[in-house]
């Protein structure tokens, strides 16, 4: 037995890691490692260029109970050209100096519609990481700015023998409880950093070697086909 902290993710829009490209953006079906701990670092108010070595040595499971629906925005973004306005002191400057040759592209948005996901968490400093989920510093999202959760996290801080048996006791958002409509949540995917053990694998790079550059090294994650019910309140 040991501790663990564990919490729900819900949102009626998210939009979760994936490469970062111009004309598309598009998004995972669950909150990767980098999401998490920057959730967390958000709850805890530390900036984004602040100091997260605290964070980075904690270790994660997700349980995925609904990947949600996809959802494509089409999003509109106007350019100004370079010889148009030189080192302009504002956009409205820029815009008046580019008159009326600006260029608009249409970039493309992914989002998951009303997805929900489980996290647990072990290492050090966990029950300010609950106390900090339950006041955040910094309003808390899934993925983008323009998506907040929709409900609190519920993070509590429990004892259990597996990261699968501490994510049986989530608390998780009212309209997905048992008490209320009969049938438990049951999450049938489990992702954690992979043993040998493991048959299903991949490999992303999402461990920080250096933040300021924006280096990260790789790690193997698990996909674990495992059964986690929620039975309701707790």
């Amino acid at each position: 037995m040991q501790p663990y902290l564990v919490f729900s993710l819900t949102a009626a829009l998210g939009a979760m890691g994936e490469l970062a490209g111009h004309e598309r953006r598009g998004s995972l079906v669950w909150p990767g490692r980098s999401a998490i701990l920057g959730l967390l670092g958000a709850a805890m108010g530390i900036d984004r260029g602040g100091d997260f070595s605290g964070l980075d040595a904690l270790e994660l499971a997700v349980a995925v109970f609904d990947t949600g629906a996809s959802l494509r925005d089409y999003h509109t973004v106007e350019t100004i050209p370079t010889a148009a306005a030189k080192r302009p002191n504002s956009r409205p400057e820029a815009l008046a100096a580019a008159r009326g040759r600006t260029n608009t592209t249409i970039t493309l948005r992914d989002y998951r519609v009303g997805g929900l996901y489980g996290v647990a968490v072990w290492g050090d400093g966990l029950e300010a990481l609950a106390a900090a989920l339950n006041r955040p510093h910094y309003t808390l999202y899934l993925g983008r700015k323009s998506c907040p959760l929709a409900a609190p996290p519920g993070a509590k801080v429990i004892e259990a023998a597996s990261p699968e048996s501490a994510l049986s006791q989530l608390t998780l958002p009212p309209w997905r409880r048992a008490d209320r409509f009969g049938a438990p949540a049951i999450a049938r995917t489990l992702i954690c950093d992979a043993t040998a053990d493991d048959a299903i694998r991949e490999q992303v790079h999402d461990v920080p070697r250096d933040r300021a550059l924006w280096h990260f090294a790789p790690r193997r994650v698990a996909l674990r086909d495992v059964a986690i019910t929620v039975g309701g309140a707790s």
